[in-house]
């Protein structure tokens, strides 16, 4: 068995100048962490701010994928990129891991449908709308006052990705957003890092109707790991979350200068720091799995971790080398292997596939 996850921040990694090659002791991903996971290939996401201005947005875009493109270069004997399912099981065939490419975020293209298609032609597979703020194209869970869902140029970006057979992500979409896109779109859509709002009441999480109309419209919700989208008890004891706000000062420290070796010190020091709190763990994860396997079916779970994009991963999953343990867990509770296959990845591979077979090729 083969792990596919939907969601990875690592590309904004790469640009911090870390060297995903090597076993890195801070950062959740690289090729050997990955290795020792059994995970066959990942969505790296390219990840841009909602407050960047549409141009540096586009530009920080195009820097992020080019990082990845070299990232890949520089490992040809561990990965290699993939634009279909076709593709990844070839990699797999030669001992390779697979790069897919998402976009977090849709500001990059701006209001051009050309420069969607120039993202998609550089081999973004699929584009989560909207991150934390309304933007161009529809309303974000996170404010969701601007449109009321999509825009008018939201809907004609839902009917070209539709075209394309780029899959369209609504994780971070808000509700309103949500729902339009199950009326308008002629293809399955997915949540790539999405969690149950009936067991964690964050407004970013699903709730059980979206979750039922994700598997009627045979689309696909990869499960979280964020432990603010896991437990509604994270965090809830003052010093933690005195401690989480300032683990998200040092790192935005860090972000804005990487190189500077006193702030990667200090983020390094926060990383070991913010394991002492209280956090969600394996038995939660598989929660919310088994609550989107009861709404959504067993053909549309699987995992979007969000590794790298989370101040602090849940305890026992510090990194991308831990994920089996959520499948021992899946065995452990009753289901039988076809099943942890389909929430591993099959599932992911499948939805991207039946996205493909909607749209028109160039």
């Amino acid at each position: 068995m083969q792990i596919f996850d939907s969601h990875v921040d690592t590309p904004s990694q790469l640009i911090r100048l870390r060297d995903i090659g090597i076993d890195n002791r801070y950062g959740h991903v690289d090729f050997p962490k990955l290795k020792r996971g059994g995970v066959g290939g990942s969505f790296f996401a390219l990840y841009t701010p909602p407050e960047m201005a549409p141009d540096a947005a586009t530009r920080y875009a195009l820097e992020m994928i080019s990082a990845v493109y070299d990232a890949v270069d520089a490992n040809s004997d561990l990965a290699a990129l993939a634009f279909s399912p076709e593709e990844a099981a070839e990699n797999a065939k030669n001992g390779l891991f697979s790069v897919f490419i998402g976009m977090e975020n849709g500001a990059p293209i701006q209001q051009s449908l050309s420069l969607l298609r120039t993202f998609y032609r550089l081999g973004v597979s699929y584009m989560t709308l909207t991150h934390n703020g309304d933007n161009a194209i529809a309303d974000s869970a996170a404010e969701g006052k601007r449109w009321h869902g999509l825009s008018p140029f939201g809907k004609e970006v839902i009917a070209e990705m539709n075209e394309l057979g780029m899959m369209i992500d609504l994780s971070h979409a808000s509700d309103e957003t949500f729902w339009d896109c199950i009326r308008l779109s002629q293809a399955p859509v997915v949540a790539t890092h999405s969690c149950c709002r009936a067991l964690c009441g964050h407004r970013r999480n699903l709730t059980d109707e979206m979750l039922r109309a994700l598997g009627e419209a045979d689309g696909y919700v990869g499960i979280n790991f964020c432990p603010s989208f896991l437990s509604d008890r994270f965090a809830t004891d003052p010093a933690d979350a005195a401690l989480l706000d300032e683990g998200d000062r040092v790192e935005a420290a860090f972000i804005a200068d990487p190189a500077d070796p006193e702030r990667v010190r200090a983020w390094e020091q926060m990383q070991d720091r913010l394991e002492t709190i209280w956090r969600p763990g394996v038995r939660e994860v598989v929660d919310h799995i088994d609550h989107a396997v009861e709404l959504a079916g067993i053909d549309h779970v699987g995992i979007g971790s969000d590794y790298d994009g989370i101040l602090v991963a849940p305890a026992g999953l510090e990194n991308v080398s831990k994920l089996g343990l959520v499948f021992d867990e899946m065995l452990r509770r009753g289901y039988d292997a076809e099943q942890v296959e389909k929430v591993a990845g099959k599932n992911l591979l499948e939805v991207m596939e039946r996205v493909k077979q909607k749209s028109y090729t160039f």
